[in-house]
């Protein structure tokens, strides 16, 4: 077991960048997607420092999944495609036997600390006191998946969210919460590619507890975050075709928004979705 620095070193090699997936940053025996891009970000700031950038902070990250890999040795390669003086610009692909699992572009720059934002309309998700929220367990009964990572998060959760884990699902699609690492490690910039992904998929509320297998994932990330806990809200838009779109948000301890991301998973859905019932419903009265 290894705390989220440890679990995410890399080590250069003569052609790539070494790294060892470890098996406690997994949910049902597959590494977190959002831990992978994490290492793949470690790997693109080191090879921009290594060509002379000044640039310590992951701006951008978007990262398609090709397929899952297991826990243990991988190797991510890296194209600096450009050092600039406000920003840097690298690809990365992190692959496993010899087999392409993600495929990652990074904007790299340095996050400005203790300045204020020119213009913003994105409070805080709003949460019952943090006694009410409940925990997160690793291993979560209604869906019979281990979640070992979560081990390694605290990640507090309002419970009108958690219907779903005693049969009644509350179908709004969101969840909101509290996080931070059980460690008591602060977040930084490349953790927050992490955090981003790290909330249950919001098909849980709508009723669907199958896997949910990332495509896409593209996390902004706005501030260094001030020590302390998270909030952060996962809410999806819409659902259509077999696949599923999810945004994230996450405030620092003092309120400010410090990362948004978006993506496009394909979930394993019953075959009538809650709209369906709804205007089944409808159409027998």
């Amino acid at each position: 077991m290894a705390g989220f620095a440890d679990a995410t070193t890399v080590i250069r090699t003569s052609t790539a960048y070494a790294a060892d997936l470890d098996a406690t940053w997994t949910i049902g025996g597959k590494p977190n997607g959002g831990y992978l891009l994490a290492i793949m970000a470690r790997a693109a700031l080191a090879e921009a420092a290594a060509s002379g950038s000044a640039h310590v902070h992951p701006l951008t990250a978007s990262a398609s999944y090709v397929t899952a890999p297991d826990p243990g040795p991988a190797e991510v390669q890296v194209e600096l495609l450009r050092v600039g003086r406000s920003v840097s610009q690298a690809r990365a692909r992190l692959s496993q036997d010899g087999r392409t699992c993600i495929e990652a572009a990074f904007t790299l720059g340095t996050l400005a600390e203790g300045t204020d934002p020119w213009w913003g309309v994105n409070p805080p998700a709003p949460l019952p006191a943090r006694e009410h929220l409940m925990r997160i367990p690793a291993h979560e009964p209604s869906s019979g998946i281990e979640l070992p990572l979560m081990d390694e998060v605290a990640l507090q959760l309002d419970p009108a969210g958690l219907g779903f884990a005693v049969g009644a699902p509350g179908g709004t699609g969101e969840f909101s919460g509290v996080v931070e690492f059980a460690d008591g490690h602060p977040a930084d910039p490349v953790a927050l590619l992490f955090l981003a992904d790290v909330l249950p998929p919001v098909t849980m509320d709508l009723g669907a507890t199958g896997w949910v297998p990332t495509l896409q994932l593209t996390v902004y990330v706005r501030a260094v975050p001030t020590p302390g806990p998270l909030t952060v809200r996962h809410h999806a838009r819409l659902i259509e075709g077999g696949l599923m779109d999810e945004a994230c948000e996450i405030w620092d301890a003092a309120g400010r928004l410090v990362a948004q991301s978006t993506q496009l998973a394909a979930p394993r859905l019953p075959e009538t979705g809650p709209a369906g019932r709804v205007a089944a419903e409808a159409a027998e009265r």
